[in-house]
């Protein structure tokens, strides 16, 4: 059994490609019995208002120095991406909100309920931002991508009425620095190395095929060697991190 490590934020559009790529190459090798994930919480901006006060294009307008049209293309650029990942894509029209307590909603769902239901809700979340462009702090969306999934609506208001969890986000965030993690999305395979970003479906093989590796060998590999390695053998993988999306 192969154990990925993964931190994410439901507002980042490589997050969202590069695990709907994972996903492909471990289905594509036939290993969906055979690979657990533990998610982890990555807030890109913890900061970010519960309200929605500006457009998605306006904000990569400001953040990047872009004139406006200049902005619209480059997040056509990501949709675009998006698209041949086969997600319906709809990055332009997002509604930029905090996603702390959808962070927290996963933790109940990590806590409380089976593999199935974590991964049903953590395509819910990433969907209702990117393709239904939906507000993520709004508790309404939340419990009703909740219940879709599977969980309980007691849980679920139980959570978001108080402030549960939100000490396993932060840990979650503690331990991301203490790594040395600036982007996402980040995946540790098995605990031993690492593959930062968005790669293409074959780099993600190639990790896989790694880590079935070393499990048969258990022969040591450092996380710098695997991560320049899993580079070279893919096209460059892309991250977002709190200064914004780039390539690696």
């Amino acid at each position: 059994m192969i154990t990925l490590t993964i931190w994410s934020d439901f507002a980042c559009p490589y997050c969202y490609i590069g695990e709907t790529r994972l996903q492909d190459a471990i289905e594509e090798m036939g290993m969906t019995d055979e690979v657990t994930v533990d998610l982890r919480a990555f807030e890109l901006d913890p900061t970010a208002p519960r309200e929605v006060t500006t457009t998605t294009p306006e904000r990569f307008a400001m953040k990047y120095r872009l004139s406006l049209e200049d902005a619209k293309k480059q997040i056509q650029d990501i949709s675009d991406q998006g698209s041949e990942a086969g997600i319906d894509f709809r990055y332009a029209t997002t509604q930029y909100s905090n996603t702390r307590d959808a962070h927290r909603l996963m933790k109940l769902a990590e806590a409380k309920y089976d593999r199935a239901t974590v991964g049903r809700l953590n395509e819910a979340l990433f969907a209702a931002y990117f393709t239904e462009n939906l507000v993520l702090s709004d508790h309404d969306v939340l419990l009703a991508k909740g219940v879709m999934a599977g969980m309980n609506e007691k849980d679920i208001r139980e959570v978001l009425d108080s402030d549960l969890y939100a000490d396993e986000v932060r840990l979650d965030e503690r331990e991301a620095g203490m790594r040395g993690i600036r982007g996402v999305p980040y995946i540790i395979f098995d605990g031993e190395f690492a593959v930062p970003g968005a790669m293409t479906v074959e780099g993600f093989k190639d990790a896989l095929q790694r880590a079935l590796r070393r499990n048969a060998e258990r022969e040591p590999e450092t996380t710098d060697n695997a991560e320049t390695s899993d580079r070279k053998r893919a096209e460059r993988p892309h991250v977002c991190g709190p200064d914004g999306c780039q390539l690696l």
